[in-house]
């Protein structure tokens, strides 16, 4: 990959309304049951997913290639149903390891308001080709 991409900024993902259903099928993927209420604190990997695709897509990378290496969310409030949200993803650092790219990635994670949700980082690398 080429270093020029630090900084750069993906268009957003299509916003994604937050439903008592779509927190129940996260929740209950995960073996445990929703009971209303917020959505647990991993719950904005959903939409940021999307943004990630687009990402991927955009640079042209293979999804098979990719390794998720770390999540973390910084919250301003909760995610609630009604929520819309909409998810704008940008690099914030590239480095170069044994042939494959270490990947840093920031996501800004809005309401319908345009108020700042929560902030996603995540940690993607991205093999090299075989030798």
């Amino acid at each position: 990959m080429d270093s020029s991409i630090v900084g750069r900024s993906y268009p957003p993902a299509p916003p994604h309304e937050v439903t008592d259903a779509s927190v129940g099928a996260f929740v209950a993927a995960t073996g445990a049951t929703y009971a209303g209420g917020p959505a647990p604190a991993t719950y904005p990997i959903v939409p940021a997913f999307d943004a990630m695709m687009g990402f991927l897509q955009a640079e042209g990378l293979d999804l098979s290639r990719i390794v998720h290496g770390e999540q973390r969310f910084a919250y301003e409030r909760p995610v609630v149903p009604g929520d819309v949200l909409t998810v704008e993803l940008s690099v914030a650092s590239l480095r170069q390891i044994g042939g494959n790219d270490i990947i840093g990635t920031t996501s800004a994670v809005t309401d319908a308001d345009g108020q700042l949700v929560c902030t996603g980082t995540a940690t993607l690398v991205h093999r090299g080709g075989e030798s």
